[in-house]
């Protein structure tokens, strides 16, 4: 799985780095045919804003989420993906 992290009005450090990485080792363990993640970091005023684009066999998987701080935003994202993923694994096993 390739990692594309993108930050937008925002620097990404490496601690913010080895955190995203870290989040979406736990994707892979649910569905490892993730081939491609797009991730853009944002900040407008005071809103945190994490989106993610995955490239998965069969389709693409698209969620943002927003808070106030940015390790939360992509907490939440990881939660909202995790769920799409599943979704999308047991689509896949039924056809």
């Amino acid at each position: 799985m390739q990692i594309n992290l993108t930050g937008r009005h925002l620097d990404i450090t490496d601690a913010l780095r080895d955190f995203v990485n870290e989040k979406f080792a736990k994707l892979e363990r649910h569905f490892d045919h993730i081939n491609n993640v797009y991730v853009t970091l944002s900040v407008e005023k005071v809103r945190q804003i994490a989106e993610a684009t995955l490239h998965v066999n069969g389709g693409e998987i698209f969620a943002n989420s927003e808070s106030e701080d940015m390790y939360a935003a992509i907490d939440l994202l990881i939660d909202k993906l995790d769920r799409q993923v599943i979704k999308h694994k047991e689509k896949m096993t039924r056809h």
